[in-house]
């Protein structure tokens, strides 16, 4: 959920909840072990209002491994 809307350049990142438009601030790296890989992550986007609900709604089914800074997004998740 990382692609850009129509209207907007590559480097525009936009939240990932239905209907915003915001800029992305964080990033909420996930994984479903039913199908993914234990290294794989997939990702989402947030803005600063859909930060919380976002997670909820992956953490819920187990599946939200971290938040980290949109910046960070690619980075090796972190030990510990």
């Amino acid at each position: 959920m990382t692609d850009s809307a129509s209207g907007t350049g590559p480097d525009e990142l936009q939240c990932s909840a239905k209907g915003c438009r915001a800029a992305a601030v964080w990033a909420l790296r996930w994984n479903n072990p039913k199908i993914h890989t234990p290294d794989r992550r997939k990702i989402w986007l947030a803005c600063a209002e859909h930060r919380e609900s976002l997670s909820a709604f992956l953490g819920r089914r187990d599946f939200l491994k971290d938040v980290v800074p949109v910046a960070d997004r690619d980075a090796p998740p972190r030990e510990g």
